[in-house]
């Protein structure tokens, strides 16, 4: 079964991002569709698998573990499972990316 979600049906709310968990359409990723303006991201945190990021539009710095970093437009960066870390959309245009979770459902264990 093919499983569509229209933008109109999605609750509405102050954020830009998209969250989306595929464990309940039957597929075993999960993704953060990232809008973020200069100055946004979450704070330190961590995952029990792998976290992937593809940087469409924007700058962001980077924490992950004990490396920090900038990534720009079409760069791709992957957390291992474990690795705290932490972005923060740099501008002045704001921050479009695709942060894919190896999981159908989202654990974060926040550290900060």
């Amino acid at each position: 079964m093919v499983h569509i979600l229209p933008a109109a049906e999605r609750a509405p709310g102050a954020s830009r991002t998209i969250r989306f968990e595929g464990g309940a359409f039957g597929t075993p990723i999960s993704f953060f569709a990232v809008d973020a303006a200069p100055g946004q991201g979450p704070k330190l945190h961590r995952h029990p698998y792998a976290e992937t990021w593809i940087v469409k539009r924007g700058r962001a710095a980077v924490v992950a573990g004990e490396r920090a970093f900038e990534v720009g437009p079409d760069d791709i960066a992957v957390v291992p499972a474990g690795v705290p870390h932490k972005f923060t959309a740099l501008g002045p245009e704001r921050l479009e990316m695709v942060c894919i979770h190896a999981a159908g459902d989202m654990v974060q264990e926040n550290l900060e």
